[in-house]
């Protein structure tokens, strides 16, 4: 599943690619919002941890990997 965080002013977004269900990256996302700590913190599929404080996130997007289509095929 594809994660992209928009940070307050910065032009490009974090790209990570997670295990995790898209589910529980809306209650991670939810509860670093609502939480104590002020930060969201995610791991990526190779294992490595993002951190980002909540007072920078712009926007949150996440989605479903569609699987690369190989070939000149048309669909």
């Amino acid at each position: 599943m594809e994660v992209k965080i928009g940070i307050k002013h910065v032009a490009r977004e974090l790209v990570l690619e997670s295990t995790q269900s898209p589910e529980a990256v809306a209650s991670l996302i939810s509860e670093a919002v609502g939480g104590k700590t002020g930060l969201l913190t995610l791991v990526d599929e190779k294992g490595r941890r993002v951190v980002v404080p909540v007072d920078a996130l712009a926007y949150v997007e996440i989605a479903e990997s569609e699987a690369r289509r190989v070939g000149f095929g048309t669909s």
